[in-house]
């Protein structure tokens, strides 16, 4: 059999090893003799350039994508290369490794990814000598954010702190990571093995990727939208939409808890308050860099990210206008006014604040990034809806420094996109949001708003398979009876079985707010017993309040039900999440 550091793909292992498995002697080596005849373009004895450890930690998954990429290409130049999630590492084990590629993201504000979390911590504090061994760290994060690569940031100053040695340079990424990674991994594999028979296939790995073959992220599926219906009631204060959409002719596949990528256009009125703001008419043309040159309106709708105010947009902006006050504004002593400043303004704001005379039409493009795609939660079992998909999104909408201001896909795809329309899609796979590969084994499902999507493609699907688990939802909203999602398909469900238990908590029904964390408190010796039983935990939802108010619900349950100190409760919890019992997908 083929040994997994040949330099095949899994699937051409697979069909090489079942080929050779029914030759008789006699084929096999007369096969060995035509292809050691073939000429030097074969090798039979490969380079081996040494081992490397690809390091990953993830949240949506993008990570742990590109870790697999980085293996494959670093077998190419002859790598005993293997990947490693930060979740199954303790950082003692790094001093074993002579070659070290990291691939991390940073999640919400400079958080390392949940499921690398106990990883970063131990090593920040920890005090090993990594003497010997050789890094370079690419991070992954959202210009958006203050903390921008932070945590890659982070793990790449620790290794050098503890004595590793910089192979090349840390990459920081933005949404838009595709250049970026590449070159790092061509850089870094090239400083990895500088002979030059493995320096040219590494440099290859730099260069520009080939057109892409099928639908995926570089060729997005122009999926046909097939139906929406808002799921809340007349007088609810909410807009959450039921979107499904068409599959068929794109080959994607998904599981329950993958998400799917949206990739939106700017509304006309957002694209005219930047005009208004900069004193363009939108007929100017410029070069974008993204699709080429055209019309600045058109580059404003479907290129560039016009609305997210970041520090990295104020910087270009001051450097465009030499704005004295900006400048000021950037400055490290300033930390608290920009921080109050970028708290719920858009670039159009900016413009108005600190380039009054407006701005030419190159100046303007070059403070955007990239219009990034919009991950949503999908929201059904491909099991149950073959050659669909479907999402569960809600319309953002809100008032803001007195001005009215709209989520940009979420309003794309409530506003502008009508039946029959397509939409530009891809699904980003989340193997960290997984039910269990044991169906007998229970699942407790904590997802209020939103949050719901994932739970309804996982109990489809359990119901698809006629798995045995139980299943126990946690769900809610504002209003009973104007705003609870999808009640009609959990009543079913209760019926058939699919559902074993359905808790609720309605927040604005009563004068006490009353949300999932009271609920589960509750129902605290029966959702004790389930964990006990071996139940699997899943969070999906807001991150700032509810994940954080969940997370502390759950420590307090172990506590007191399992007669617990608090540092034990912990323990427990952080079992859960080593032994992928605890998922979270929030946002």
């Amino acid at each position: 059999m083929l040994p997994e550091l040949s330099p095949f793909t899994i699937d051409q292992r697979q069909t090489l090893n079942s080929l050779l498995s029914g030759f008789d002697p006699v084929q096999r080596g007369w096969l060995s003799g035509f292809l050691a005849a073939a000429g030097p373009a074969v090798r039979t004895t490969p380079v081996v350039a040494g081992k490397l450890t690809v390091l990953y930690g993830t949240e949506s998954g993008n990570a742990e994508v590109l870790a697999d990429r980085a293996v494959k290409e670093a077998r190419k130049c002859g790598f005993q290369a293997v990947m490693k999630n930060m979740s199954d590492l303790s950082p003692a084990e790094l001093a074993n490794f002579s070659n070290l590629l990291v691939i991390v993201s940073t999640w919400g504000d400079g958080e390392p990814p949940e499921t690398a979390t106990a990883f970063y911590k131990e090593f920040m504090k920890s005090a090993l000598s990594l003497k010997g061994v050789r890094f370079s760290v690419c991070a992954l994060g959202d210009t958006s954010y203050e903390k921008f690569c932070q945590t890659g940031k982070d793990i790449d100053a620790r290794l050098e702190a503890l004595g590793a040695s910089r192979l090349h340079d840390r990459q920081d990424c933005d949404v838009d990571f595709e250049d970026a990674f590449t070159g790092w991994l061509g850089h870094s594999l090239v400083a990895l093995a500088p002979d030059s028979a493995l320096s040219s296939v590494a440099t290859e790995v730099a260069a520009p990727a080939a057109p892409a073959i099928g639908y995926g992220k570089k060729n997005p599926f122009p999926a046909e939208l097939l139906d929406a219906v808002i799921l809340n009631g007349e007088r609810s204060s909410k807009e959450t939409l039921h979107l499904e959409f068409s599959l068929a002719g794109s080959a994607f596949s998904y599981d329950p808890g993958d998400a799917l990528a949206v990739i939106p256009i700017n509304a006309p009125d957002t694209v005219q308050a930047i005009l208004d703001a900069a004193k363009l008419s939108g007929n100017e043309e410029i070069d974008t860099k993204i699709s080429g040159r055209k019309r600045l309106a058109d580059a404003l709708r479907e290129d560039f990210d016009i609305t997210a105010l970041s520090r990295n947009v104020l910087a270009k902006l001051a450097e465009s206008t030499g704005s004295a006050r900006l400048k000021s504004l950037l400055g490290e002593e300033a930390k608290e006014p920009i921080k109050d400043f970028l708290a719920g303004r858009q670039i159009s704001d900016a413009l108005l604040e600190f380039a009054p005379s407006g701005l030419g039409a190159d100046d303007l493009a070059g403070l955007f990034r990239k219009l990034p795609p919009r991950l949503y939660s999908i929201a059904s079992s491909p099991l149950a809806h073959p050659d669909e998909v479907h999402l569960t999104v809600a319309a953002l909408r809100y008032l803001s420094h007195g001005r009215a201001r709209k989520g940009v896909c979420s309003t794309y795809l409530a506003d502008l996109v009508k039946p029959g329309d397509t939409v530009p899609v891809f699904v980003q796979p989340n193997k960290n949001f997984r039910l269990p590969e044991d169906a007998s084994l229970p699942v407790i499902m904590i997802g209020p708003g939103t949050g719901i999507a994932p739970f309804r493609a996982f109990i489809e699907h359990r119901a698809a398979l006629g798995a045995t688990g139980r299943n126990w939802l946690f769900t809610g909203d504002q209003h009973y009876l104007y705003d609870f999602l999808y009640q009609l398909e959990w009543q079913d469900a209760l019926k058939s079985g699919a559902l074993t238990r359905l808790d609720a908590a309605f927040s604005r029904d009563q004068p006490e707010k009353f949300y999932v964390q009271h609920r589960m408190a509750a129902r605290a010796a029966e959702l004790y017993a389930w964990l006990e039983e071996g139940a699997h935990f899943f969070v999906c939802g807001d991150a700032t309040r509810m994940a954080a108010d969940v997370h502390e619900a759950l420590v307090s349950i172990v506590q007191i039900q399992g007669g617990k100190s608090t540092e034990s409760a912990n323990d427990y919890v952080e079992d859960l999440k080593k032994s992928k019992r605890y998922h979270r997908d929030v946002y």
